[in-house]
């Protein structure tokens, strides 16, 4: 199976212009060794982060969210949609968070004064057996169960050169999508030959919203494959889990975002499932199980936030 090493994974670019790393067929599974998003900085409670010790911080924007890559699918065109299905994620046995003053929700608070501190956090990463991908151990008191997902997937734009930690649009990017996960096939619209695969940024897990600025940072090791859908154009980024679909928008502010994704998700169940527009319309605003999901609003230069809209598949059989 083709591979591409942890220490290949060090790309800060996301550039069509670039040397593939490995070349594949549609249906060819492939593994990805990723990175954490600071590459590798943090791995003790005692490197606080301060930008001026930071290697990723010598340039700007400043080199994090590495991503392995990239990857030339074999078939894909400009004018293709590619989709990945994400066959199995293994996070490491750790990861980290981290509070820097002035990031996050809290990051300008006077009165939770200790959220606006540099710290870092290391969680500790419990493997699982069989499906269960183990536990994340938070303090003594508190632990949960790990979910980890691709945080930065994307494929290469026409004409752009954009850092990986902030690029966003219909061709993928820094999403922070807790539902780019195991058993999950992600949809993009492909802008040059080969598409130009780029994955990275793994998270073990994360709250709704990443509101403190940074979830729970992992390196991974991703098994992927891709397949070509000839001849499409999608609005934003979809995504089809076993039991839903999901259509992304990113945009600011956040009403953009969530107006992005309700209008991706109008237009795949109009489009591919036969609802009139008009009924979709009132099915999305009056079905009890329909979701918006406000996956990523970290308010960093350049980064958009990230919604998801969301219906199960059993109304669309």
């Amino acid at each position: 199976m083709k591979r591409i090493s942890r220490e290949q994974a060090d790309v800060c670019e996301i550039d069509h212009r670039l040397t593939p790393a490995i070349r594949v067929a549609p249906g060819e599974r492939f593994i990805l060794e990723t990175e954490d998003a600071a590459a590798g900085f943090f791995r003790n409670e005692s490197t606080l982060p301060y930008p001026e010790d930071r290697p990723t911080h010598t340039a700007t924007p400043p080199r994090l969210n590495p991503v392995a890559g990239p990857v030339y699918i074999d078939g894909a065109k400009k004018g293709d949609v590619v989709a990945v299905s994400i066959e199995r994620i293994v996070p490491d046995t750790q990861g980290y968070t981290i509070l820097q003053p002035g990031d996050g929700l809290l990051g300008d608070s006077l009165q939770y004064r200790s959220a606006n501190e540099f710290y870092t956090k290391i969680f500790r990463h419990i493997p699982g057996v069989s499906d269960n991908h183990g536990e994340c151990i938070f303090t003594d008191r508190l632990r949960w169960p790990l979910h980890p997902f691709i945080g930065t997937i994307t494929l290469a734009p026409e004409r752009e050169v954009l850092a990986s930690v902030s690029v966003q649009g219909p061709w993928g990017g820094n999403l922070d999508v807790r539902d780019i996960c195991e058993g999950s096939k992600v949809f993009f619209n492909s802008y040059v030959d080969g598409g130009f695969l780029f994955a990275g940024d793994v998270h073990g897990c994360q709250g709704d919203g990443e509101l403190s600025g940074t979830a729970d940072e992992t390196r991974a090791e991703l098994t992927l494959c891709c397949e070509v859908i000839k001849d499409k154009r999608i609005p934003h980024v979809r995504i089809e889990k076993p039991d839903s679909i999901i259509g992304l928008g990113t945009g600011k502010p956040l009403e953009s975002a969530v107006k992005t994704a309700f209008l991706n998700l109008l237009e795949w169940i109009t489009g591919e499932y036969g609802i009139p527009e008009r009924d979709a319309y009132i099915f999305l605003a009056t079905c009890p199980d329909f979701r918006i999901n406000i996956y990523q609003m970290v308010d960093l230069a350049g980064l958009d936030f990230t919604a998801g809209a969301e219906i199960p598949k059993r109304y669309l059989s």
